[in-house]
């Protein structure tokens, strides 16, 4: 028996120091990962700072006025943003990718912890099972003296609570498991759609890079040459707006109140993760000036270049268009039309770049582009549109003010089809 307890002091012994041994090295690659996240981290902060103070040059160039100059700086500083955006992106990647890592090192410690507890575990419940076997009299007749015995007991007795101490901390170390390898799912998941946004952003970002090669082409770099372009554009507005009006008003039939669901806030999500209104729906001061109408059908929200627009409630993605392919700068721009089972349908319009495609089933909160400065605007926004399901269609309306093309957009079918976005917000 004294073999029993050499033994058992050397197991417990060995176990103490092969542990020690392997937390070090599992302790050393933590740390130089989570070196590694702290500067990812700085670094997200930085480009976060540099990005809102973007956020602010657009957003007061925006108040300068509407010069071939004022319109230059813009794109030069969406195309700074949307660089700095693709960094950023990036280094939310490597910061995943490093989480996946430390999750992964923890994973591997975590079973090897687990596979060494059990065969400690299996030593020990082999020598306590030779201990068991023999009476206490056997035992007890075995030794000369009577505080060898004594102290023998104590020793198995001590093997057998690490053993208890074992069973638990494996059975803890088994759940830290599991939470682990949920982590990394998530984390991977994560990955993949941090990803696809990085691919996004890149396509982003050559849009604005054509849109300044455009705006220099077409003006020749002179003021009277995009005053001209503008003018243009206004007129070719306010032809379609008026075209549009007249279309509207010749509607007979009404949508049914019913239809819709009351007036209530949080029934829809915001579209933006940032929220600024520059206008509101029905007749604004603006609105009275700018449309034919006198009207605006939605509500516009600052929004710059490449900011993520999103579902505000699950639904059917009812359609999809571009009315500047052939009608350039008069309507929506790259616009989608949600349709969704609570009587509402929502639109998005003026967007840079479409997600989404046509029958797509999306959920609260998805991506379905960004934002942009598409079809008529006088500078990036997003038009956000609320309707009655009952009374909007997607249609190829014939629109004499562009050249008679066959513009395909959303079009009110009845009487009173617009609604009030805030109402819903």
């Amino acid at each position: 028996m004294q073999d029993l307890n050499k033994k058992s002091k050397y197991i417990l012994f060995s176990v103490t120091l092969l542990l020690l041994l392997n937390n070090i090295s599992y302790s050393e690659s933590i740390d130089e990962i989570k070196s590694k996240i702290d500067q990812t981290t700085n670094s997200k902060r930085q480009l976060e700072e540099e990005i809102i103070v973007l956020d602010k040059q657009l957003k007061d160039i925006g108040k300068e006025t509407n010069t071939l100059q004022s319109a230059i700086k813009t794109v030069d500083a969406t195309v700074k943003k949307n660089s700095l955006d693709i960094k950023l992106t990036e280094n939310n990647i490597k910061g995943t990718e490093l989480e996946i890592d430390r999750l992964s090192i923890e994973i591997d410690k975590k079973g090897q912890t687990i596979e060494e507890n059990s065969g400690v575990m299996t030593q020990m419940i082999q020598e306590t099972n030779r201990f068991d076997q023999m009476s206490f009299v056997e035992l007890f007749l075995t030794y000369k003296d009577i505080s060898d015995f004594w102290n023998e007991s104590e020793s198995i007795l001590s093997v057998q609570k690490k053993l208890r101490e074992k069973v638990s901390d494996t059975k803890n170390v088994r759940e830290e498991l599991k939470v682990s390898r949920t982590d990394t799912e998530v984390k991977k998941k994560q990955l993949i759609s941090l990803r696809s946004e990085l691919e996004d952003k890149k396509k982003v970002l050559e849009i604005s890079k054509k849109e300044k090669a455009s705006l220099l082409a077409e003006t020749k770099n002179k003021e009277s040459n995009y005053k001209k372009i503008l003018a243009d554009k206004v007129a070719l507005k306010e032809a379609f707006d008026k075209e549009l009006a007249q279309f509207e008003s010749e509607l007979k039939f009404a949508i049914d109140p019913k239809s819709i669901p009351s007036a209530g806030k949080g029934i829809l999500n915001w579209p933006l993760d940032n929220v600024y209104i520059t206008q509101k729906f029905g007749n604004t001061d603006f609105s009275k000036t700018a449309y034919a109408s006198g009207f605006h059908s939605g509500v516009d929200f600052r929004a710059s270049v490449g900011s993520k627009v999103k579902s505000s409630l699950t639904g059917i993605v009812k359609g999809i268009g571009n009315t500047d392919l052939v009608c350039p700068g008069a309507s929506f721009g790259k616009w989608v039309l949600i349709e969704h089972n609570n009587g509402l349908s929502t639109l998005y319009a003026h967007l840079s770049l479409i997600k989404v495609s046509q029958g797509d089933k999306i959920y609260t909160g998805d991506v379905i582009g960004y934002s942009g400065n598409t079809g008529y605007s006088t500078g990036p926004h997003l038009h956000f549109g609320v309707y009655a399901t009952d009374g909007i269609e997607i249609s190829n309306y014939n629109f004499k003010s562009c050249s008679s093309a066959n513009v395909k957009m959303p079009l009110l079918t009845k009487q009173g089809g617009y609604l009030d976005p805030l109402q819903y917000l």
